[in-house]
């Protein structure tokens, strides 16, 4: 039915492809495009006997426009998913339009070098603008809207995960449950223990660079800025338990804030255990977590690049990791004249994940809804000329996708509300 090209092929490449094999149905055909052909040979090895999905792979470096349009040209897919990294974003763009193929990633663009004069500028004027100083935003993929218009191709932003399945949850609120939706409180639990004094979930470089930057979030059409992890809370997750978290600057605020109506306040909270945030922390003082260059032995390294190489591989925790994930939005609003809550979230267990597609759950979370997001480009179901966020579109047929393909969700009436203090307040 389909043809699909996969760029990239880490963690969350790898459920995303595990899961369209699964879909054979609408993925008839799929490639895996990898800098490291070898990695995508052996992923196809491992699984080609599983599937009736026809697997090819290539070399390609997504860092180049013109390789990545070439391939296009050549496999001639009916879209394009980019699981690779969001330094590749608008590379991967650039070729899908110069090679006439739809677009879907699952994290907005970011910069891998923030000090770049040019971008610089550009990121300065932005902040002063717009009020947050996160590095990543979706000016830059929102720019090519006219773009993909003219071309008559359609490029779907952020079906991950969160972004992603936290945006659908808030369509699905809108269109079900609010005739108003006031707030919107993003929660996002790692039940999760791998063992490690210290690692992260997915690319330590992005991770890391998100954790320790500002928060922020929306309210009454502005943004509001934090000091990092200034704000924190408890919340007592369903088959989790109790989790400290805290207030984080993420893409969906923006987007949210953008295609909800009404919406006063958007806030995004993650939970890390105090490990986690000790050996952060330490490393930042030191250095670590810097994006410059420094000299070293007469060599440039960057040293958060290096530090990734140090830390564990994100893809090694699956085997190790125990617990569940739970992650999901409460809103409140309006319906029919009268104030109401509502919690829509779901439960994902690490060693089930494990089991299924050899992953731990986070990548699961996120490699999933790129599958879910891919099928309703290809299948027609969301597709009209443009650049679009998933919340833009009708969230039914993606919800009852979650539910057929690994992450259900329930929905708690009158959920306990967030409530927020400064974290040194403790």
């Amino acid at each position: 039915m389909s043809r699909l090209l996969v760029i990239g092929c880490g963690g969350v490449a790898s459920v995303a492809i595990r899961k369209c094999c699964q879909n054979s149905d609408v993925f008839t055909e799929i490639m895996i495009a990898s800098r490291t052909k070898e990695k995508c040979d052996a992923l196809k090895e491992k699984i080609e006997s599983t599937t009736k999905t026809k697997i090819e792979t290539a070399k390609v470096d997504a860092d180049n426009a013109a390789e990545v349009a070439e391939l296009i040209r050549a496999y001639k897919p009916d879209a394009v998913l980019n699981v690779a990294l969001p330094y590749q974003d608008l590379t991967i763009m650039d070729a899908c339009l110069e090679a006439g193929a739809d677009y879907i990633d699952t994290a907005n663009y970011e910069a891998e070098d923030t000090e770049d004069p040019t971008w610089r500028a550009i990121y300065e004027k932005r902040c002063k603008e717009k009020g947050f100083t996160a590095y990543f935003d979706y000016s830059w993929q929102w720019a090519y809207d006219e773009k993909f218009k003219e071309a008559g191709l359609t490029a779907l932003l952020g079906t991950g995960f969160d972004p992603g399945v936290t945006s659908v949850f808030s369509a699905y609120a809108l269109k079900h449950y609010f005739d108003e939706i006031h707030t919107i409180d993003i929660l996002d639990c790692n039940g999760g223990d791998h063992g490690y004094p210290f690692a992260t979930n997915f690319n330590p470089e992005i991770n890391l660079r998100e954790v320790s930057a500002n928060g922020s979030y929306w309210e009454d059409g502005h943004w509001v800025e934090t000091e990092p992890m200034e704000f924190k809370s408890v919340y007592d997750f369903p088959e989790v338990g109790k989790k400290d978290m805290y207030l984080l600057h993420h893409e969906e605020i923006e987007s949210l804030a953008k295609n909800i109506p009404g919406v006063q306040r958007i806030r995004f909270f993650m939970t890390f255990g105090q490990s986690y945030l000790t050996h952060m922390k330490c490393l930042e003082n030191v250095g670590m977590l810097s994006t410059a260059p420094v000299n070293f032995n007469g060599q440039e390294i960057v040293p958060i690049q290096f530090l990734k190489a140090l830390l564990p591989d994100p893809a090694s925790l699956g085997p190790r990791t125990v617990g569940k994930t739970n992650i999901g939005c409460i809103f409140t609003g309006v319906k029919d004249g009268k104030e109401k809550s509502i919690y829509i979230y779901n439960v994902c267990d690490h060693q089930e994940c494990y089991k299924e597609v050899e992953s731990q759950a986070i990548s699961y979370t996120t490699g999933v809804p790129a599958m879910i997001g891919s099928m309703m480009v290809v299948t027609g179901q969301w597709k009209k000329p443009g650049v679009f966020n998933v919340e833009e579109f009708d969230p039914d047929p993606y919800m009852e996708a979650l539910n057929k393909w690994g992450l259900p969700w329930k929905v708690c009436e009158d959920p306990e509300l967030v409530k927020v203090w400064k974290a040194n307040e403790d």
